[in-house]
C-alpha cells in the first residue's frame, strides 16, 4: 500500500469512528432549560422516560426522537409537586417513580413524598405508598436479586423494601450514617448506596437471614463531590456527581473503590441509566437528557 493510500485509509477510519461516536450520542432538551430532569430510565424499545424536579410532569422520548412528550401529569396532587427517581421494570410493565409535594405554609419547607407506580405503556396509575413521617424524601430505588424494590429516603436516613407483588413497603434499614442517602443499586448481588451530603459510598451487608448489618464505608481513591443517581454496569458502579459536573465509574475492590471520570463539564448531573452500549445522563442544570457511549 502506498503512503498516500495509507493516509487516506487512516482519514477514512477516523471519520467513521467520529460519525459512529456522534450517532451514539444525544442531547435532548426536556420541555425547556428549567425542567430540571432529576432522574431518567429507559423502557423497552428504547423509550426514554424522564422526571421533572420543577414541574408535576414525567416525560417520555421515543427512540430516535429528540422531542419530549408529557407522559404523567400530577398537577392534581397539589402545588409544587415534582418527581425524583425513575425506574422502568419491564418484567412487570411498571414505571416506578418518587413523587414529592411540599406541605403548604411549612417553614422551612417540608414535603410529603410517595412511591408511585404507573403502567409503563399507558401511564395508568398502579400503586401508591406514602413514606411514613412528617418530612420525607423518596429519592431513588433499585430492584434487588430477590425482586424486591429498595427505596431511599434521603431526609431520614432510611431504606425501605417493597416485596415483589406487595403494595406496602417495610423499613429495611435506618442508620445515622445514611442521613443523606441518595443513589442505590446492586452490583453482583451486593447493595451499595451513596450519601449526597457527606460524599460517601457504602456497602450494606446482610446476614444469613437477610437482615442488614452496619453500613461499610468504601474508601474512594479520589474525591466524589455530591454523589447522586447511581447504577451498575459492566462490573462497575456508575455515579452522577452533582457537585462537580462529572460522571464517574467506580471499580470496587473489597472496601476500596478506584474512581475513573467518564465525562465532565456537565451542569448538575443527577441521574444515570445504562442501556445497552449507551449511558444516559440527566443533566438537571441544563434541562437536558444527554447520552454518551458506555465504556466496557
Amino acid at each position: 500500500m502506498s503512503i498516500l493510500n495509507a493516509r487516506r485509509l487512516t482519514v477514512c477510519v477516523a471519520l467513521m469512528m467520529s460519525l459512529a461516536q456522534a450517532a451514539s450520542a444525544a442531547n435532548i432538551l426536556i420541555a425547556d432549560a428549567k425542567s430540571q430532569p432529576e432522574s431518567l430510565t429507559v423502557a423497552p424499545g428504547g423509550v426514554l422516560i424522564v422526571g421533572s424536579a420543577s414541574s408535576p410532569f414525567v416525560y417520555k422520548v421515543a427512540n430516535g426522537s429528540s422531542t419530549a412528550e408529557k407522559f404523567i401529569d400530577a398537577t392534581a396532587e397539589g402545588p409544587g409537586t415534582f418527581f425524583f427517581g425513575m425506574l422502568a421494570d419491564a418484567s412487570s410493565n411498571t414505571l416506578w417513580t418518587c413523587q414529592l409535594t411540599p406541605i403548604p405554609n411549612s417553614s422551612p419547607v417540608q414535603r410529603h413524598t410517595a412511591l408511585r407506580s404507573f403502567d409503563l405503556s399507558t401511564g395508568a396509575p398502579k400503586i401508591r405508598w406514602n413514606l411514613p413521617g412528617d418530612n420525607t424524601t423518596c429519592n431513588d430505588f433499585a430492584i434487588g436479586p430477590d425482586k424486591a424494590l429498595y427505596i431511599t429516603d434521603t431526609a431520614n436516613g432510611r431504606i425501605y423494601r417493597l416485596p415483589a407483588g406487595a403494595s406496602t413497603a417495610e423499613l429495611f434499614v435506618e442508620q445515622r450514617v445514611l442521613m443523606g442517602v441518595d443513589g442505590i443499586t446492586f452490583l453482583n448481588g451486593t447493595l451499595y448506596v451513596n450519601n449526597v451530603i457527606f460524599n460517601k459510598l457504602y456497602r450494606i451487608p446482610v446476614d444469613a437471614a437477610g437482615k442488614p448489618e452496619q453500613a461499610v464505608d468504601i474508601w474512594m481513591d479520589q474525591p466524589v463531590n455530591g454523589p447522586d443517581g447511581m447504577r451498575a454496569a459492566n462490573g462497575k458502579l456508575i455515579v452522577a456527581e452533582n457537585g462537580s459536573g462529572k460522571i464517574s465509574a467506580l471499580t470496587i475492590n473489597g472496601d476500596k473503590a478506584s474512581v475513573t471520570v467518564l465525562k465532565d463539564g456537565l451542569k448538575t448531573p443527577t441521574g444515570v441509566e445504562p442501556a445497552g452500549d449507551t449511558l444516559w445522563i440527566a443533566e438537571r442544570g441544563a434541562g437536558r437528557a444527554v447520552s454518551v457511549p458506555l465504556p466496557k
